[in-house]
């Protein structure tokens, strides 16, 4: 009897422990569920918050994240996998949205911006020259100092608030036990390694098809608009890694015909070069229903050879710049990319070195630290001798917070007299950098008419003043290289349109504030060309060159100034024979035939294109097959350097 009491009795308490043990394991499994629940929630919210910011608006986020052909609720995912990974990795639930919020948000607020004054959304390469954006917040401060407070003030704010979350969560968060901590990182890292296996935008991928992500790179503004900021942005981080073009090697080099100009010697006398290209030179008076009185730029007017077709608008200086002094295109290396920040790794071939070759004086000016856009190293690659910057120069005149052009030419023109062989002087001005803001000058001698508003004509007063300012100073230059007795070549261009803001759709220039990337060839002209003057103080300005794109100005000069070459005034000339315009989305031949989005149909692409793109790639990337013969001096110049 009593043992069968004692029996009962542990049953009963076995049964009891069992249902104990079951409470608790549903207990476990309901705690698991709510917190990826909330997880879940806190993922949608960041998703949502952060596209809701890049894109500026609310109404594309519901197509976004509901249609099975987007990658909305693919993003989602996402998002979770990083939190839950942060979670096991710090041993508290939830608290990694203290983390993956800020990091996600506030880079969706740059982008905004981004897209408000340059049309073009926030890469991973704009983050190799934060520090560029630093040095010129103190020209953005003064052109909007209450929003410049408001931000100030929303930033101290919003890290208040963060810092005390973060310490309430900390101590209110549930502690995970290292068998959750284990079981999370289990799932999640292998999950979140396929997603980024995925992410090369060169491949096909049947698990990124099936999740709705199309990597768009010929179209970045599509890019962001159909994958969302996330994985658009994600997207572009391969662009550091660019693979040879399909059918390159030393073969493929050897078969691009190249003339050897080595017995030619140039001419009698060699001219004095310079290169000026002029921040943000447009010209005003193409602006619909406005008039300017005087005619802000008459010297350029008078001697104006053409256009340049910029590939950029409102800024992206340097890209401009790398094609005008490398004969190289932009339109061959990856959307977003910025080959001074990203690329320019080892000596490269430039109009420097090929003059350094001619036995010229190769000297660089900018009235701006020499670290920006990297110049300081690029310079170097370039082959120029020396790079003159604000740490170096004479002190100058400012207009605002920039060196006058004023002073920048006079620095020439004494750097000029002092040179005692001939020189190749390559100058960025900074003048004519926005924004705009009123008052820069003591006084707008540019009188303009039309129904503005007070904000678009002061915008416009302050940049039409630095137009006539430039153009004053180019005939300073000019009425002194007459006076030479060196013939004196000089080649001025602009490196986009100005980022005049509301000033365009407001006089119907064009329907928004920054140019399209993708348009008919007239819309592309009218919103990317620049005036081009290429002017020899002997023989007058070169004309009729029509719109050119920068990476066609080392032919002009070359011609203009009496060279043959195998690359610039040899394989160049081929091309320009053919196309005026080679930009990532329009090939345009001279006679205006247009090619848009050439460069996604790889198998139809013109031969001579595609040698071009080898090339190009052979001297940043490749193996240099084609040193040799098509950039002698550069050869010879880097050998001695070397040795």
């Amino acid at each position: 009897m009593v043992a069968l009491v004692i029996e009962s009795a542990l049953a009963g308490r076995l049964a009891f422990f069992r249902k104990l043990g079951a409470a608790r394991e549903k207990s476990a499994i309901l705690r698991l569920l709510l917190s990826l629940a909330l997880t879940l929630l806190f993922s949608l919210s960041i998703v949502i918050a952060v596209e809701w910011i890049a894109r500026g608006e609310f109404t594309p986020i519901v197509p976004y994240l509901l249609s099975p052909s987007r990658p909305g609720l693919a993003t989602i995912g996402i998002v979770m996998l990083a939190m839950l990974i942060l979670d096991a990795l710090i041993g508290r639930a939830h608290l990694s949205a203290m983390i993956v919020a800020p990091l996600l948000v506030v880079p969706a607020f740059i982008s905004s911006q981004k897209q408000h004054f340059l049309s073009d959304p926030l890469y991973p390469s704009d983050l190799l020259f934060a520090r560029q954006i630093v040095e010129l917040m103190p020209v953005m401060v003064r052109d909007r100092p209450w929003t410049a407070v408001a931000l100030v003030a929303g930033i101290a704010v919003c890290l208040a608030a963060l810092t005390l979350l973060w310490r309430y969560i900390r101590r209110h968060a549930a502690a995970l036990s290292r068998k959750e901590r284990v079981g999370r990182l289990s799932v999640c890292l292998p999950l979140a390694a396929l997603f980024v296996s995925q992410m090369d935008p060169t491949q096909y991928s049947f698990i990124r098809e099936k999740l709705g992500i199309i990597p768009i790179v010929w179209d970045q503004k599509e890019n962001y608009s159909h994958n969302g900021f996330i994985i658009a942005f994600s997207l572009n981080l391969p662009m550091a890694d660019v693979k040879s073009p399909a059918g390159y090697g030393s073969n493929a080099i050897d078969a691009i015909p190249a003339r050897n100009y080595g017995y030619l010697s140039g001419p009698r006398q060699k001219p004095d070069v310079i290169m000026l290209m002029s921040e943000s030179l447009w010209d005003p008076t193409r602006l619909s229903n406005v008039a300017f009185t005087p005619d802000p730029m008459p010297t350029i007017r008078a001697r104006q050879s053409g256009y340049v077709f910029s590939p950029e608008f409102g800024g992206m200086t340097a890209n401009v710049e790398f094609e005008a002094l490398t004969g190289f295109s932009n339109a061959f290396l990856p959307y977003g990319s910025i080959p001074y920040q990203q690329y320019v790794r080892r000596p490269i071939p430039s109009l420097a070195t090929f003059f350094r070759g001619e036995g010229y004086l190769a000297r660089a000016l900018h009235p701006f630290s020499g670290w920006f856009w990297n110049r300081n190293e690029v310079y170097k690659a370039f082959g120029f001798e020396e790079f003159h910057t604000q740490e170096t120069l004479p002190a100058m005149d400012k207009r605002g917070m920039f060196a006058a052009d004023d002073s920048l030419m006079k620095e020439i023109m004494r750097e000029g007299d002092a040179a005692e062989r001939p020189f190749f002087f390559f100058a960025v001005t900074l003048q004519g950098h926005g924004p705009y803001e009123a008052n820069r000058y003591a006084e707008n001698t540019v009188d303009i008419g039309g129904n503005l508003n007070g904000d678009d004509r002061a915008t416009l007063a302050t940049y039409a003043q630095g137009v006539r300012e430039a153009d004053a100073s180019l005939k300073m230059l000019m009425d002194w290289a007459e006076k030479r007795d060196r013939e004196t070549i000089i080649v001025l261009w602009g490196d986009h349109l100005p980022p005049l803001g509301n000033v365009y759709p407001d006089t119907g220039y064009m329907p928004q504030q920054v140019a399209t990337r993708k348009a008919p060839l007239d819309v592309m002209k009218k919103e990317h060309e620049t005036p081009l003057v290429i002017w020899s103080s002997r023989k007058g300005v070169r004309k009729d060159i029509g719109t050119i794109s920068p990476s066609q100005l080392p032919y002009h000069l070359l011609k203009t100034a009496g060279y043959e070459h195998p690359f610039y005034t040899g394989f160049l000339g081929r091309v320009q024979k053919k196309y005026s315009i080679v930009d990532r989305y329009q090939l345009a031949t001279r006679d205006n035939n247009a090619f848009p989005d050439w460069a996604r149909k790889e198998q139809d692409i013109d031969p001579m294109v595609r040698d071009y793109r080898y090339l190009q790639h052979d001297m940043m990337f490749g193996q240099q097959y084609g040193l040799e013969r098509f950039f002698p001096y550069h050869a010879q110049i880097v050998s001695q350097e070397g040795s």
